[in-house]
């Protein structure tokens, strides 16, 4: 059977609390909490993830924060009867048990974080109906919901440290047994509904083993292998809280988890938590694509925000959706269909010999004269020119001032990580009718030339300067969009971006941000 490993997700139990009272395994609390706090640490960063995404961030920023004063500033507290009352009502087939670690949890949800967990209630009535509808489809109790709650905090990009992915969090191997297709351009294990689809089938063998929904968790969580040793090394017995201890850590955290989880659920408005608002019903309309698309193509045809296309698309790694072979779906806000179904053409000729360019099938070497790539111009309306760099200059600049894309420069100069150097001579391409107002760039100051595109010539704007001090001279550099600090120090001798790191208190290199100023010192 397959072996699952890693922090995967987590399937519904249904409560029996006379079996087992709360104090269990009060004298070994420690040891409990040392493996527990592995799955609250990935359910935080979790939730962390879930708060990136752009529908959640849409949606939340300009709403303000639901704790502020009255009813809501009141965080309840509850004695262990009323929970032990509550969870005994909650609907369910499998037993479910209540016990310390379980009420550690629940205070996670309710106390710690419960702005997050509000985000979660709000996700969870888009999700929670798909889930359901998949789950009766394969005759799968739909209580089991619950568990995507522990792996992902309903973040189709949910990410863990074991490489498990999606909603459902399917590690490589699995994912592929049960159908997913995972390759460089499409990860289906962020796919919603085909992700749910493969983890109701992944449920359903594994209840054909174990005939128990609490070990089914468990070796939905660790392996088939994992609970069959535990269930040996016990003496052969088949009781989730008999092989506690023979479980891996992270297992054992994931049932108390999944309780609390499944409690938090429906019994949240007791807990002063209301559901968050979150946008997206409008990824509730798809469209089928039967060729090659790139998300760019229908993002700037419709004018829908890239970064929401791709939250509502997850499955497209690249921005691709590779359908050569079969077609592949494409979630679009419910206003933009009919817009793409009237421009499908257009979407499809949009910048296609960019994005798709059919030279690059049938290739051969480039042909250089005088040091320049040749070139063909992008259509028969554009004129080409050519730009020579000065200090100062970055491809934002000089892309912002002939307006074209970064990318567009790149690829028209075989430039690679936007290095360029001062003196170097840059292939542009611009609209014919429009030569004679771009060919007086080469000779403008910078001012100028931010002055004609609109943009005030500031201190920080102007191009670095080296200021004198006790022991030398520093450079101070301000960052670029585009700048990486490898990039910026392979502009100056001697200099390395652990140089530039120490001398500016950087202790991470892909936090440079544009328009921060670094201090540089170069080698003489």
């Amino acid at each position: 059977m397959l072996k699952r490993t890693g922090l995967l997700f987590i399937t519904a139990i249904t409560l029996n609390y006379n079996s087992y009272s709360f104090d269990f395994l009060t004298d070994t609390l420690d040891l409990i909490n040392n493996g527990s706090e592995i799955v609250v640490s990935n359910f935080e960063a979790n939730l962390d993830s879930m708060l990136n995404l752009w529908y959640v961030n849409n949606s939340l920023k300009n709403e303000a924060d639901s704790f502020t004063a009255g009813k809501d500033s009141i965080i309840p507290d509850f004695p262990d009867s009323v929970y032990i009352d509550r969870i005994s009502r909650i609907p369910s087939v499998v037993e479910l048990s209540y016990n310390t670690i379980v009420r550690r949890y629940i205070e996670v949800y309710t106390k710690k974080r419960r702005k997050s967990v509000e985000v979660m209630l709000g996700l969870a009535q888009y999700y929670f109906p798909i889930f359901d509808e998949i789950f009766d489809s394969h005759d799968i109790p739909n209580e089991l919901k619950y568990m995507s709650i522990i792996e992902s905090a309903l973040n189709p990009r949910a990410y863990s440290r074991a490489r498990a992915v999606g909603l459902w969090q399917f590690m490589y191997g699995t994912g592929k047994v049960y159908g997913l297709t995972i390759n460089s351009l499409v990860d289906e294990r962020r796919d919603p509904i085909k992700s749910t689809h493969a983890s109701a089938k992944f449920i359903k063998d594994l209840y054909n083993i174990y005939g128990d929904w609490i070990l089914v968790i468990a070796a939905y969580n660790c392996g088939p292998g994992n609970v069959n040793r535990a269930i040996r090394r016990s003496g052969g017995k088949r009781n989730y809280w008999d092989i506690y201890f023979y479980l891996p850590r992270e297992t054992r955290g994931h049932v108390p988890a999944y309780i609390a989880a499944t409690y938090t659920m429906n019994y949240y408005n007791e807990h002063n938590l209301h559901p968050r608002k979150i946008e997206l019903s409008l990824a509730n309309d798809t469209v089928m694509v039967n060729k090659e698309l790139h998300l760019m193509q229908v993002s700037e045809v419709l004018g829908i925000p890239i970064k929401q296309l791709r939250d509502m698309n997850p499955q497209y790694r690249t921005d691709v959706i590779p359908a050569k072979d079969k077609s592949y779906s494409l979630r679009l806000p419910h206003e933009h269909i009919s817009r793409y179904i009237d421009l499908t053409d257009s979407i499809f000729a949009y910048k296609d010999s960019i994005y798709f360019n059919p030279e690059k099938v049938i290739t051969s070497p480039t042909i250089y004269t005088s040091s320049r790539y040749m070139r063909e111009p992008p259509s028969d309306n554009m004129a080409k020119l050519y730009y020579k760099v000065k200090s100062g200059d970055n491809l934002g600049y000089i892309a912002s001032w002939y307006n074209v894309r970064v990318s567009d420069l790149r690829y028209w100069n075989n430039i690679r990580r936007n290095l360029i150097r001062s003196g170097q001579n840059l292939v542009i391409y611009v609209p014919k009718n429009k030569v004679n107002k771009y060919k007086k760039i080469n000779s403008m100051t910078f001012a100028q030339k931010q002055k004609m595109i609109g943009k005030p010539v500031t201190a920080d704007s102007t191009p670095d300067k080296v200021i004198a001090v006790e022991n030398g001279s520093y450079i101070y550099y301000t960052v670029k969009s585009g700048d990486t600090l490898w990039d910026i120090a392979k502009q100056y001798p001697g200099v390395t971006d652990t140089d530039i790191m120490r001398l500016n208190n950087i202790s991470n290199p892909d936090k440079i941000k544009p328009g921060q100023r670094l201090k540089i010192k170069p080698r003489s």
